[in-house]
């Protein structure tokens, strides 16, 4: 058995703005022009969330008050995805919509952490000492791989969804596995309708320090992702929220709902990102995604990161030179990284630029951001991750 797959609802929230007129605005009616936060972690610049009107999707102070903020963002973004795809308030449809989830860990208690360092600048037995103040200092928490379902319980509590629930955590790779799942699943009649997405939080200082340890944030002043990743390379964090409603055909027929675009495939992958193993993982998942026909556009998710992001340059330069690619946008240029939000992100705007009949204007100067051509109702979005993670996917018009 296999099914058609559609997009019936996205939400979506950024630095960029809420929902998405407000996005389709900042990327294909006017300028395209990035809004950057340089104040909050110095030095590295991020992508600020819009402020949010909590009350609109999560209306219980209570439950709002107990979420951390990267919860609030993604909790959210569904709210919006199902109120647009129109089933948020429907028990007999959230009865068997079934959740679908990528997240990241949960955020560290700064002031504690820096209390205990502190502690033990003088401390020449640390090993005693350590184990006092965490015992004593530290808030209960969660094993860090918990957390995403953290995510998926608010969503349930505060929307009702209560069909089944997966959760995935493992940067952007969790995300195209969350989307890769729900669409297998609908493909293969094992449900109807899924909520999928994931939230991503700028500006976490524990996480800037910790991937500023590896080496891969930008600390200079801002630069879109394709000079970046020849200038050394680094990502510059998003605060990004975005969910989609994926459905298989009869029911939305069934509910007189119609789609966005067609979900058409979704592939993962993991290399040992040896020399040239990413550039070779693009133009094979290339391959099997992409039937024949006219060239399609691609939105990419890539970081800015240098090894990464080079190599899918040159698979996607190479494509363009054989007519397999039109254009490329890198929505990173625009949004910043947000982890595991930015591949349903990609896979939502991808939606509404084939809904609404064009593409994006160019995000930076580049020879694979040239004005769109005219449009082929096929965008491929991709997502080639920071350390690990090569993932993409097929949107296409609904005949």
């Amino acid at each position: 058995m296999r099914r058609d797959v559609w997009i019936t609802g996205i939400g979506l929230v950024s630095s960029l703005g809420e929902g998405l007129d407000a996005h389709w605005h900042a990327l294909a009616e006017s300028d395209p022009k990035p809004v950057i936060d340089t104040i909050a972690t110095p030095p590295f610049p991020i992508h600020p969330l819009v402020k949010l009107e909590l009350d609109k999707q999560i209306p219980r102070r209570a439950d709002q008050r107990q979420m951390e903020a990267w919860q609030r963002i993604g909790t959210y973004a569904a709210g919006l995805a199902l109120s647009d795809a129109e089933v948020a308030g429907k028990p007999e449809i959230l009865g068997h919509t079934h959740a679908v989830i990528a997240a990241d860990g949960g955020e560290r208690d700064i002031a504690a952490d820096g209390a205990i360092l502190e502690s033990l600048r003088e401390e020449e037995n640390v090993g005693p000492q350590l184990n006092k103040r965490l015992a004593s200092d530290l808030r209960p928490t969660l094993f860090l791989a918990q957390l995403p379902n953290l995510l998926a319980g608010n969503v349930s509590i505060v929307h009702n969804v209560t069909g089944s629930s997966r959760t995935f955590m493992g940067e952007e790779l969790g995300a195209v596995s969350a989307v890769e799942v729900a669409w297998r699943r609908i493909s293969a009649g094992q449900g109807d309708i899924f909520l999928v997405g994931g939230a991503g939080l700028a500006g976490r200082k524990d996480t800037s320090l910790g991937y500023s340890l590896g080496g891969t944030m930008w600390a200079s002043e801002f630069l879109p992702i394709w000079q970046r990743a020849v200038r050394g390379g680094g990502a510059v964090m998003g605060s990004v929220g975005a969910f989609l409603v994926l459905e298989a055909p009869e029911h939305a027929t069934a509910r007189g709902r119609k789609p966005y675009a067609r979900l058409a495939s979704v592939r993962s992958d993991m290399n040992g990102r040896k020399e040239g193993e990413i550039r070779a993982t693009v133009l094979r998942q290339f391959k099997e995604i992409v039937p024949d026909g006219p060239p399609v556009d691609v939105l990419s998710a890539a970081t800015g990161v240098g090894q990464p992001t080079r190599e899918e340059h040159e698979a996607l330069a190479r494509l363009i030179a054989e007519r397999r690619v039109g254009t490329v946008r890198a929505i990173g240029s625009m949004m910043g990284r947000g982890v595991s939000a930015t591949f349903p992100a990609i896979a939502g705007l991808a939606a509404l630029a084939i809904q609404r009949g064009a593409f994006f204007r160019p995000f930076e100067a580049d020879e694979i951001e040239t004005p769109p051509p005219a449009t082929s109702g096929r965008i491929l979005v991709t997502s080639v991750g920071m350390s690990s993670g090569e993932g993409m996917g097929l949107i296409t018009a609904v005949n």
